[in-house]
């Protein structure tokens, strides 16, 4: 290390100092001491890392003062009272965005965790009779009739409702599943990891592209628990494929008393062939092959809170259900009540696609969002923003979210090139707002995909561009 080095160490503030210019300051009507103390060490530790670790000739003046020192501790503990989790405008085209939170809430769901969460609810009581009652029966019944399930179960998420099942029907056994299903959900999951987990051995068969029935077949044996299929709703093999029906493995499961699972993933309660989509299995018509389990989230094309759904037959639910590892993974109260708001949007299934937000940016007619592209430009052109320039431009948004990965939806955007400011710092700019504006960014341009853009939001981007460009 060299001298100048060392010399800034020297240098550096002592805690009691800054402590002392901060109590002149007030600062304990902010935090507590222990708080303050300990933003105190890490600040004059994050600056002894950087004199001792940056390569770079560090310049003679680098070393602060005790009273910057302490405007920075100060910075730091006024930074907690800022919202890390905050709404955002997805402007990218991106419907189903899992950075970005995915699927929306309709406002009956906000309302009902408003309702639910101001005061004590009935969780798991039965007002009818009396005693303790389940928190599922809140929405199974309704899940039953979306669906023509016996039963239902609900979990926190999709990959915890495949744990639970693999772990309650094929512990310590085989579960058969077609290598070409062994899919990556987000986060870098996998499949055969979460077969593990769930201390249920992984029988692949068949090959990536071609798996028949008969390699179901050929795999079972007093070891097996599961036949698994695995819908790959994030990915699409193409050209010299083959893969057993749903319909032929559920047949053989019930000739060999075996248990047969279908993971959809992204589950779907509506045709959306209907709008011009290509097929997704939806969750009534793959019970109705005679599937014994499927599960599914409610948080991507069913357009709800995240959480798992586990729906199928009574006496295999009831498997499920007394599972030690279901209280681990059971949903709260705000979930329950969010997700039943949801699902009862879908006891008209005309009208779900016009109430539900991600549902109605995936199936809206491009000529509307044309027209909120033009009503966007009007406005802008209203504004005196001379030293942007707009554009309408023609292009395609995506489902995201493991959903429909070959699906091509029909969108427009609005281009705005900025004379004086590179369309990345507009990008960063728009992204550090106080209501954030994630947008993408192609060449000189940043730009608006109104997909995903409500009408209502429109004026968080004209403002936002107004923000940087004072």
């Amino acid at each position: 290390m060299d001298d100048l080095r060392k010399e800034m160490l020297k240098k550096l503030p002592k805690i009691d100092e800054i402590l002392l210019i901060l109590e002149r300051q007030n600062i304990y009507d902010l935090a507590p001491h222990e708080i303050v103390k300990e933003t105190c060490r890490k600040v004059v530790q994050d600056l002894r890392d950087k004199i001792v670790n940056v390569k770079k000739k560090l310049p003679s003046e680098f070393s602060p003062d005790t009273a910057a020192v302490a405007k920075e501790v100060e910075k730091s503990i006024r930074g907690l009272y800022r919202y890390s989790l905050r709404r955002v405008v997805n402007a990218t085209g991106v419907i189903l965005h899992t950075n970005l939170g995915r699927a929306p809430l309709c406002p009956e769901a906000l309302e009902r965790i408003m309702e639910v969460g101001r005061g004590y609810s009935n969780l798991e009581y039965d007002l009818v009779k009396g005693e303790r009652g389940q928190r599922y029966d809140h929405v199974s019944s309704l899940i039953c009739a979306l669906t023509g399930a016996e039963d239902a179960l609900i979990v926190n998420n999709n990959a915890a409702a495949v744990l639970l099942v693999l772990n309650a029907l094929a512990e310590k056994k085989e579960a058969i599943v077609s290598r070409g299903e062994l899919i990556e959900i987000g986060g870098e999951f996998r499949i055969p990891e979460i077969m593990h987990k769930s201390a249920t051995k992984l029988r692949e068969v068949g090959t990536t592209n071609r798996t028949r029935l008969g390699d179901y077949e050929k795999a079972i044996s007093d070891k097996t628990g599961l036949i698994m299929k695995v819908h790959t709703s994030n990915y699409r093999i193409v050209g010299f494929t083959e893969e057993a029906d749903i319909e032929s493995l559920a047949a053989l499961g019930k000739s060999r008393g075996i248990p047969v699972m279908d993971d959809l993933g992204s589950g779907c309660l509506i045709d959306l062939d209907l709008y011009g989509l290509q097929h997704e299995p939806t969750v009534r018509e793959t019970l109705a092959k005679g599937v014994d389990v499927v599960t599914f989230s409610g948080d991507k094309l069913l357009g709800g809170p995240q959480a798992g759904i586990i729906v199928g037959k009574k006496e295999v639910l009831a498997k499920i259900k007394k599972n030690p590892l279901n209280r681990a993974l059971r949903i709260d109260k705000f979930t329950l009540a969010a997700l039943e708001a949801t699902l009862m949007h879908y006891l008209n299934t005309a009208a779900a696609p016009k109430t539900l937000r991600a549902l109605k940016a995936l199936t809206e007619p491009v000529a509307d969002v044309k027209k909120r592209a033009e009503e966007l430009i009007r406005k802008l052109q209203n504004e005196n923003f001379d030293q942007l320039k707009f554009s309408i431009r023609e292009d395609f948004a995506a489902a995201g979210g493991g959903s429909l990965p070959t699906q091509q939806i029909p969108t427009v955007l609005v281009a705005v090139k900025n004379k004086n400011m590179p369309a990345t710092k507009m990008e960063e700019k728009l992204r550090k707002l106080e209501m954030p504006i994630i947008a993408r960014v192609d060449k000189d341009e940043i730009l608006f995909d109104l997909r995903t853009v409500t009408e209502d939001e429109l004026v968080f981007l004209i403002e936002g561009l107004r923000q940087i460009n004072i």
